[in-house]
């Protein structure tokens, strides 16, 4: 790989890895780990070093030798303010294969060669938009020669499914004996629901709401301490996600439903499982009419 697609894979990855910083509500002082990010976006951790390297030489992140990397203290910057260009070729590329992939443009087996000369990649570049696909489980190497893509959600009934299979499942998980949710996790989905009403609802990428909404439920999910309730939801949110990413072509909910995920919050931190499981499911029962007014954005 030469010198030039490497820095723009790290400059890249660096412009995500500070989205998800601000979407994630991270305070200053909080470590970043370096493996959920390879796994959080199909890459190895080398390209991941690189780009935390960077933010760390323009003050975004601060290096601790052999500890790692954590937030900066004070107000983070957005990515024009250290230089860092906003446009990720990248994702760009992930959501132009994810939406051909949906509306049936592509073939269910492709060559890495095809995909190249289809959307103007360069290696490395294909490399982490197919990385990111395959963590993601939609499409899988071949054995010898390809990619195939996986069947993956492509109809507004199919997303509906997933929503009423988590209508059965979140609420039940919140009412497990000996629930706790953590304070510094409340705080960290407090801060993001706050920062996404404060405008970051109209400026946020698609998959950066998406993964908003992916923390929010399966933090609240993961503190009934029932390791069951947890996988099943992240199941279901990795097989959701690419109709989900349409739905977020009509952002005039999310107000509501970030007012939501705060009201249960208050509930929870208020030692009211009960209270917060009923709004819970109103909540889920509310996006699911939604889905409803917006079936036409999700049709194929």
């Amino acid at each position: 790989m030469a010198g030039s697609e490497r820095r723009d894979i790290a400059e890249a990855l660096a412009v995500r890895i500070l989205d998800h910083v601000h979407a994630s509500g991270l305070q200053g002082g909080a470590h970043i780990r370096s493996q959920d990010l390879a796994t959080r976006f199909g890459v190895s951790r080398f390209p991941v070093g690189q780009a935390l390297q960077l933010l760390a030489d323009r003050g975004a992140l601060r290096h601790e030798r052999n500890r790692g990397y954590f937030v900066a203290e004070g107000k983070l910057p957005d990515a024009g303010a250290l230089g860092l260009s906003a446009r990720d070729s990248i994702a760009e590329s992930y959501f132009r294969i994810a939406d051909d992939h949906l509306r049936g443009r592509l073939p269910d087996q492709v060559s890495e060669t095809y995909l190249r000369e289809a959307y103007g990649l360069t290696r490395a570049e294909l490399a982490a938009v197919l990385g990111r696909i395959a963590q993601e489980g939609w499409a899988e190497r071949r054995a010898g020669y390809g990619w195939s893509f996986t069947p993956v959600l492509t109809t507004p009934e199919s997303l509906a499914q997933t929503y009423r299979l988590r209508l059965a499942v979140e609420p039940a998980a919140l009412l497990e004996p000996g629930y706790r949710l953590a304070p510094e996790v409340a705080a960290q989905c407090r801060a993001a629901e706050q920062r996404l009403l404060a405008g970051a609802i109209e400026t946020d990428s698609a998959d950066e709401l998406h993964e908003r909404g992916v923390r929010f439920h399966e933090a609240i999910v993961g503190a009934s301490g029932n390791p069951f309730f947890l996988d099943t939801v992240r199941r279901i949110n990795r097989i959701r996600r690419l109709l989900s990413y349409r739905s977020m072509l009509d952002r005039s909910r999310y107000r509501r439903q970030c007012e939501e995920h705060l009201l249960i919050l208050d509930r929870l931190e208020a030692g009211r499982p009960e209270d917060a499981a009923t709004l819970l499911r109103a909540h889920l029962q509310h996006t699911i009419r939604n889905l409803d007014e917006i079936r036409a954005l999700l049709e194929p």
